[in-house]
């Protein structure tokens, strides 16, 4: 299959509809990121073949539970090549994003990739997550960040009360839910099935507690 077929199999595996157009520019950014990969290292999966089911195909595999989710501010922490808040941000463009990194190199890429896609819908901020500060946001979400401690006590600083954290993580972490202070809530744990992706994957819903 060629690599448009991929992701739109996927996508159809996965019951996400997305238009040809955005699939697409979905495309155009798996490119992007191919080609500054090769200087900036932004992520370890070099074939452009294999970023399809496991960049794009993975991050979209929480489109659902995002529109679940109410509110339309939403922050992807360590986003590092814009994964997964690029993807979601093409995917809902009516929805807003900021992509957190520290890093300078992949902040500069996040900024270029956002205007040759052309993403009104998304800013790219570079500082620490753990000293940022701003206007509370409805979704917080990591992928490959970090244990969700560390993740957890990033978000509460900026998640509205009513807002939800989302971290996408391989095997269920049952010792790193054990380990949450107690602020923290998880509301559910969703094993996901992310076609081409070997391994487990799953998303850890957590809420601060009530």
């Amino acid at each position: 299959m060629t690599d448009a077929e991929t992701l739109d199999a996927g996508l159809r595996a996965m019951g996400i509809e997305l238009g040809a157009a955005i699939q697409s520019t979905l495309l155009l950014y798996r490119d992007l990121l191919a080609k500054w990969n090769q200087a900036f290292n932004l992520t370890a999966v070099r074939d452009p073949a294999r970023m399809v089911p496991y960049h794009l195909l993975d991050s979209l595999a929480v489109l659902p539970f995002l529109d679940q989710a109410p509110g339309n501010r939403i922050l992807d922490i360590g986003s590092g090549g814009g994964l997964p808040g690029i993807p979601l941000a093409l995917a809902r463009p009516q929805r807003w994003f900021m992509l957190l990194d520290s890093n300078q190199k992949k902040a500069t890429f996040l900024r270029q990739a956002t205007i040759e896609l052309k993403l009104p819908n998304v800013k790219v901020v570079s500082e620490r997550a753990e000293t940022f500060a701003a206007d509370a946001f409805d979704i917080v979400l990591s992928r490959a960040f970090s244990d969700l401690t560390t993740f957890a006590k990033a978000a509460m600083r900026v998640l509205a009360p009513t807002g939800r954290m989302l971290a996408l993580k391989g095997a269920p972490p049952t010792a790193e839910i054990d380990a949450l202070p107690g602020e923290v809530e998880v509301r559910e744990t969703v094993e996901l099935h992310v076609p081409g992706v070997d391994g487990q994957r799953c998303l850890v819903v957590m809420a601060a507690a009530s």
